[in-house]
């Protein structure tokens, strides 16, 4: 299951973290959202990743802080972080095939 974050608590979990994390930027009123949720929901069981990756999701609208920190401006978005520190992002909604090929370069 995705883990909600928030403002609060990002840091701890994301920025501390030595494991690889996938946070999903969303609001409950988009639909792109929603569309992409249920893939990483399915993504966060997949054998290979449930306990190599963290996914973590962050409602835009709750949380300005960290969303104006990351220049949130389109949602759905997904960063990618490994040993706490960014090294992707993309802005938009994408297939299983490509956040698998972002999370394998994340494990390796």
């Amino acid at each position: 299951m995705l883990k909600e974050i928030n403002d609060t608590n990002f840091d701890q979990l994301v920025h501390e973290s030595k494991d690889p994390i996938l946070v999903d930027f969303w609001a409950p009123w988009c639909t792109p959202c929603k569309n992409l949720s249920v893939l990483l929901e399915e993504m966060c069981h997949d054998e290979k990743y449930k306990n190599q990756v963290l996914f973590f999701k962050l409602n835009v609208d709750k949380n300005p802080l960290i969303s104006s920190k990351y220049g949130i401006r389109s949602i759905p978005t997904m960063i990618f972080f490994k040993n706490g520190k960014k090294v992707d992002i993309y802005v938009g909604s994408a297939s299983k095939k490509y956040i698998r090929e972002k999370l394998n370069v994340l494990i390796k």
